[in-house]
């Protein structure tokens, strides 16, 4: 694993986290997770799914700035390990929970939980299954009336469209764009 994400605000500010080493995750950069949560704005109480969750770092900073609690979706067992141990470093273990599954089959394992926030950063060559399971969330009641949907994606992609949810927003830095939903 390498050092190379802090926690930018709130709790757990300037706490180091790391990420898996290799290819099979893309940490969104500071400078995106800054922008991210300064729209997002407050996150008090909020109930937070994480899909595709790579080191964490998104859901992290959420916990760190009010979130509730905090479900992470990730397959890679590295990322896994990554994750727990970026949770047990700053003592927020027993606030989030790790669905060991590919977001393709996530449904059953979130049990009953409904979500205030969402963050879905797939693999870009993924889009087309992280839109389905964004909409299997909004069609299975998953998400709460408040709920806020993120999408990182690659600039280059079109505008996505998720049935269920209505775009509210969408910004670009560099390669990286994001896209906020509502349900609609």
């Amino acid at each position: 694993m390498s050092t190379n994400l802090r926690v930018i605000s709130g709790s757990f500010r300037g706490r180091r986290l790391h990420a898996p080493r290799g290819r099979t995750t893309r940490p969104t950069s500071a400078r995106v997770r800054e922008a991210l949560f300064s729209i997002l704005g407050d996150l008090e109480d909020a109930r937070v799914l994480d899909l595709y969750a790579g080191s964490g770092a998104l859901g992290i900073e959420a916990l760190s700035r009010g979130a509730r609690d905090l479900v992470l979706v990730e397959h890679d067992r590295a990322a896994q390990a990554c994750i727990r141990d970026n949770l047990a470093a700053i003592g927020a273990a027993e606030r989030a929970r790790v669905l060991p599954v590919r977001v393709t089959v996530a449904m059953p394992a979130l049990g009953s939980d409904e979500f205030d926030l969402v963050f879905c950063d797939p693999p870009w060559d993924a889009l087309d299954g992280a839109l389905a399971a964004l909409a299997g969330l909004a069609s299975a009641g998953r998400l709460t009336a408040r709920a806020r949907v993120v999408l990182e994606h690659s600039a280059r992609d079109a505008e996505p469209s998720v049935a269920g949810l209505g775009a509210y927003d969408r910004r670009r830095w560099g390669d990286t764009a994001v896209s906020f939903f509502t349900l609609s």
